[in-house]
């Protein structure tokens, strides 16, 4: 069992941060816009919630009027949902993958250091992340592989380790300003 609440409590800060005029802005997920990344966030903090507490689970499909209220309160939600022993037990399913609860959570936080950056970086805010949270981001690419979500990028010989976590996803660690590669939308 690990806390969740870094990563949730991390999204909950850059949620805060986005602007109202900042929802249209383009995002490193291509196709997504930022009210696209948001509408995300919230589908799959109610998926592995819902994950959490072994129940069924139907996410909004788009982003939600009240998204200002709705994603942080689902973000709490999420940290206190994996912090009961059951919710690491059994298997669950997420994105039509079947797997453990454990390889779950390992998911859950990948999704929001990856989202994280990738909201931090379309809106200028900063991703605060420890090398804990990077661990369990590591361990995402242990489990499901290399490149899950199709090639890396080739990072910087001197780039963080966040950013080259994040190049394993397909995403361009200069974006905006590198060659704007970036993993496809609905990733």
């Amino acid at each position: 069992m690990f806390d969740l609440a870094p990563a949730t409590d991390e999204m909950r800060r850059l949620v805060a941060g986005v602007r109202d005029d900042q929802l249209d802005l383009p995002t490193p997920c291509t196709g997504w816009t930022v009210a696209d990344l948001l509408a995300h966030v919230h589908q799959l903090t109610v998926v592995f919630t819902a994950n959490a507490r072994k129940e069924p689970v139907r996410p909004p499909s788009s982003l939600v009027d009240a998204w200002r209220v709705a994603v942080p309160v689902q973000l709490d939600a999420l940290a206190c949902a994996w912090r009961a022993p059951t919710a690491w037990e059994g298997r669950v399913s997420a994105g039509g993958v079947d797997m453990d609860a454990h390889h779950n959570a390992v998911v859950a936080v990948e999704e929001l250091t990856v989202h994280g950056w990738d909201l931090a970086r379309a809106t200028s805010q900063e991703l605060v992340v420890d090398g804990t949270r990077l661990d369990h981001v590591e361990d995402f690419f242990d489990v499901f592989g290399e490149a899950p979500f199709g090639p890396a990028v080739v990072a910087p010989a001197d780039a963080s380790r966040l950013d080259r976590l994040v190049a394993r996803t397909g995403r361009d660690p200069a974006w905006p300003s590198g060659d704007g590669r970036a993993v496809t939308a609905g990733r």
